[in-house]
């Protein structure tokens, strides 16, 4: 089993334009390679796992988001920077699916297909769907980026951050399980 960090893409690795699929929409947030590049070289596995609801809503096809996201996966590999797997969910939120986040679907296909150990794995993400799919999961914790302010939790293993920088920071800051 390996250790994970399960990334959400849009509003956590790429501005967020609402349903992004063309390369002219394509802008990669700022410190996001060298974040990962942290997160990697201290041991931690690195996979996407992403809602894409436009697929479903006929917004773009698998053809355009296979382009765009081939786009993400080759800007972070010049970087340095290698991702293991893209898991993706297609469906609209009323399809009542096992997948699309907050259901735990796509991070157990990274645990089933990769050996992700969720236990000891972290989600970073920038909505309480991430954050409640990462629970659900089992999740070792879960940080929700885009806070302008972030604040303590209750529960010491749900943090907020600014950006992926401060994100990779905090979950750093933990050590290994």
């Amino acid at each position: 089993m390996k250790r994970y960090v399960l990334l959400d893409r849009d509003g956590t690795l790429i501005r967020d334009a609402g349903h992004p699929h063309r390369l002219a929409d394509y802008e990669l947030l700022e410190g996001v390679a060298p974040a990962l590049k942290r997160l990697a070289d201290a041991g931690y596995r690195l996979a996407i796992v992403t809602n894409q609801s436009g697929i479903g809503r006929g917004y773009f096809g698998y053809a355009e988001f296979q382009r765009f996201h081939a786009h993400l996966l080759a800007d972070l590999s010049a970087a340095g920077v290698a991702i293991d797997a893209t898991f993706l969910c297609p469906h609209m939120p009323d399809d009542q699916c096992e997948c699309r986040k907050p259901a735990p679907g796509l991070l157990w296909r990274a645990r089933d297909e990769l050996g992700a150990d969720l236990a000891a794995s972290w989600l970073i993400g920038d909505s309480e769907r991430d954050i409640e799919a990462a629970w659900r999961a089992g999740c070792r914790g879960a940080v929700r980026v885009g806070v302008a302010a972030p604040r303590a939790s209750a529960d010491p293993l749900t943090l907020e951050a600014r950006d992926l920088a401060e994100a990779a920071e905090r979950i750093l800051g933990y050590g290994a399980p």
